[in-house]
């Protein structure tokens, strides 16, 4: 079975964002960028129904610049076989994304594709759903627990009351949770092993795609700093600032 994960090079979830000057966006100039974590999740899941024998190749793709190579890297050294490099510079949207994977599933054919529930940067949560609707695949969102009996998936997704679990018929769309599973780290000879491990590199025109954007970022502003809290000696006290002070009883 192949196995196609979904990984995005994303400003490192450490780092402090800062806002450009202009109000034009984010400012990634000398900034750490790293794996996203939903999506380290994602290939993990690939690598541990690798070591069970249900996958046979573990395929990771990336959508952005040629400095993306860097995350496919990590992932081939996390246990990915090869890695497909949709090279874009532009800023783009979920759709677009959601276009240009469903052109690497035509092309790759696998029977199952794992995706991040969502990116640290743009927090949209809406590019595995979009490319479920694009192939016509099941989908399983929010999964804590994927599990592979032959031709079907059954994913237990988290919902609001408690968790659910699906079946999918294969080939299906999975999107991961954080208690899906704990990311491993790349041993040193895996890193060094993953510099020779294939990348195929794409554009969005190679691949019949067109990535032209009917939104546009008026503005990007940093939040409003938050004033300090306090603490208060009685109930009587806090019901007092709420009602006088912070006028909402």
């Amino acid at each position: 079975m192949k196995v196609l994960v979904a990984v995005k090079r994303v400003v490192d979830y450490n780092v402090k964002v800062r806002v450009k000057a202009d109000n034009s966006g984010v400012d990634l100039a000398n900034v750490k960028m790293s794996m996203n974590p939903f999506c380290e999740i994602a290939v993990e899941e690939a690598v541990r129904l690798k070591e069970k024998g249900v996958a046979t190749e573990i395929v990771v793709v990336s959508i952005g610049p040629t400095t993306a190579q860097e995350q496919l890297r990590t992932a081939l050294a996390l246990g990915a076989d090869r890695a497909i490099l949709v090279e874009s510079a532009e800023e783009l949207t979920s759709l677009a994304v959601a276009k240009l994977l469903k052109a690497v599933v035509d092309k790759e054919q696998p029977q199952l594709v794992i995706l991040g529930k969502q990116a640290i940067d743009s927090d949209n949560n809406q590019t595995g759903q979009m490319l479920a609707a694009l192939t016509g695949y099941g989908q399983g969102t929010f999964a804590s627990k994927v599990e592979v009996n032959g031709d079907s998936v059954a994913v237990t997704r988290e919902i609001d009351g408690g968790a659910q679990t699906v079946s999918l018929k294969l080939p299906a769309i999975v999107t991961t949770d954080l208690r899906l599973n704990e990311p491993r780290y790349a041993s040193l000879p895996n890193i060094m092993k993953a510099k020779k491990k294939p990348l195929e590199s794409l554009t969005p025109d190679a691949l019949g795609v067109s990535t032209a954007s009917t939104n546009k970022t008026v503005k990007v502003e940093a939040p409003a700093a938050r004033s300090a809290g306090i603490k208060v000696k009685s109930v009587a006290e806090l019901v007092e600032k709420l009602k006088n002070e912070a006028k909402v009883i």
